[in-house]
């Protein structure tokens, strides 16, 4: 039976990416940058043993990231990327797979195709296959001045990416006979062995996180934008003010509801519920149920923001128009804005709150109620380990 490894390299320090923490280890889309990556290999169908090489000093660090994956215990990598494959591989010797990944533990959005076609090169012969992308931006040489010198023709150079795959024994031998400890992929290893190595379509997303910008760009790239609506509608009746957004404005009545009434809150809070596809504040909390009687509806909104970071989400805008003939909206307007924008922890610039009539017309009109209508905007990850 044809057995297959990964070794997913992760013992560098990351000095470019400048925090005290390794950049394998920063957070994306609510997980480390090497869950993503130590998840999709250990789910691929044809991997059978995921092997993490790691530094000494980031033990609890690596055990919070692959907590609950099934991974061979990792083993401490040494000074060199070289060093750290060699012992990578060293510690899959007694396994013997046919074919070994190598994979970089910065680069999160691997594909399960891309490791398709990696396998599959190796199984009609390579000795070892590498996913590469073409090169289509103009290449020039500079000078220490920054100056350019000549420029490079593009064609025939490709941008080599990871899981690197080839004969296990073959990558093995080669490392154990490397002299050169600059060498930056085990492509260059087996080149300087005398092992020729071939190319598979790599992917463009399957990108090498090295500094923050990189992160921040891939977040970008597997997250989505997603909207959700919310409408409201409380009568008034008698009483000496209206709570709205969570500030209460008096006047010679009240909203009637089974908690506070504050429309605009419930509507906001069913917005972000849809743009979650959670259901809505009636599911979460049922008016039928007593302990809610009277409750202050800050804690309805803040309740749909904990699902929403729950997720991993965070909430780009909220837009909310009330629609009502007194009170007026526009004296209390900035009060309302600081104070949606606190109960939700963001700031005051994503949201908006608008005001209109109903020139009369309708319950609004004549004064017997007021309705909301809200819009809000989400952002979340597309990923999910």
């Amino acid at each position: 039976m044809t057995t297959c490894a990964a070794l997913v390299i992760a013992a560098g320090r990351g000095a470019r990416f400048g925090t005290s923490t390794p950049k394998q280890y920063a957070e994306l889309a609510g997980h480390s940058v090497i869950r993503h990556a130590l998840s999709t290999l250990s789910a691929h169908p044809q991997i059978s043993c995921v092997q993490s090489v790691i530094h000494p000093d980031d033990q609890e660090l690596f055990n919070q990231a692959s907590e609950g994956l099934s991974l061979a215990p990792p083993v401490f990598g040494g000074e060199t990327r070289q060093q750290s494959v060699r012992s990578g591989l060293e510690a899959l010797a007694d396994l013997n797979p046919n074919y070994v990944l190598v994979h970089d533990g910065a680069r999160p959005n691997v594909q399960s195709d891309t490791i398709d076609r990696v396998i599959a090169a190796l199984a009609k012969g390579a000795t070892g296959a590498i996913p590469a992308v073409p090169i289509r931006d103009s290449l020039k040489s500079i000078d220490a001045k920054f100056q350019i010198t000549r420029a490079i023709p593009r064609e025939n150079l490709v941008r080599a990416q990871t899981p690197q795959g080839f004969k296990f024994r073959s990558l093995l031998s080669a490392h154990q006979n490397c002299d050169d400890p600059l060498l930056t992929d085990d492509a260059a290893v087996m080149q300087q062995a005398g092992f020729e190595t071939t190319t598979v379509q790599g992917d463009e997303g399957n990108v090498k996180i090295t500094d923050k910008a990189d992160l921040h760009r891939l977040a970008e790239a597997i997250s989505e934008t997603r909207t959700g609506i919310g409408f409201d509608v409380h009568r008034l009746g008698p009483g000496d003010g209206v709570t709205l957004g969570g500030i209460f404005i008096p006047m010679n009545k009240a909203l009637v509801g089974h908690s506070d009434a504050d429309v605009l809150l419930h509507a906001a809070t069913d917005a972000i519920l849809g743009a979650l596809g959670d259901g809505d504040i009636g599911v979460h909390f049922p008016p039928s149920d007593p302990k809610y009687k009277d409750s202050d509806s800050r804690i309805f909104l803040t309740f749909a923001m904990e699902r929403l970071r729950a997720q991993k989400g965070s909430l780009n805008h909220l837009d909310a128009t009330l629609i009502c003939e007194h009170p007026k909206i526009s004296q209390v307007r900035d009060q309302i804005r600081a104070s949606v924008a606190a109960i939700n922890v963001v700031p005051v610039s994503r949201i908006s709150i608008k005001a209109t009539t109903t020139e009369g017309l309708g319950f609004t009109g004549r004064g017997e109620g007021i309705a909301c209508q809200a819009i809000a905007t989400i952002r979340v990850p597309t990923v999910a380990y």
